[in-house]
């Protein structure tokens, strides 16, 4: 039913809030909310927490791994795929 919640969270209740902060617009809202979904669980709690100087290194530590991710992509790109064959027409 509408305004009632998600089906997500109803199905893990009981539910503690641990985090709010106030926006102008619901669009702003929205858009932090989009952020912070995809943090990492280790950022998200140090928000919870308050540790707010724990934030850039752990932005900077996902910085880094989709660096490398990056990286093995392109090296997984660059790498023969296999045997190849010379066919001549």
């Amino acid at each position: 039913m509408a305004g009632e919640g998600g089906d997500y969270t109803a199905r893990r209740l009981p539910v503690e809030v641990v985090y709010t902060e106030e926006f102008e617009t619901l669009y702003e809202a929205f858009l932090v909310e989009r952020q912070v979904k995809g943090w990492s669980r280790a950022k998200k709690e140090a928000l919870i927490r308050g540790d707010y100087e724990a934030l850039p290194p752990l932005a900077a530590n996902a910085l880094k791994r989709a660096e490398r991710r990056a990286l093995r992509q392109a090296q997984d790109e660059d790498a023969p795929s296999g045997p190849k064959t010379d066919r001549k027409s």
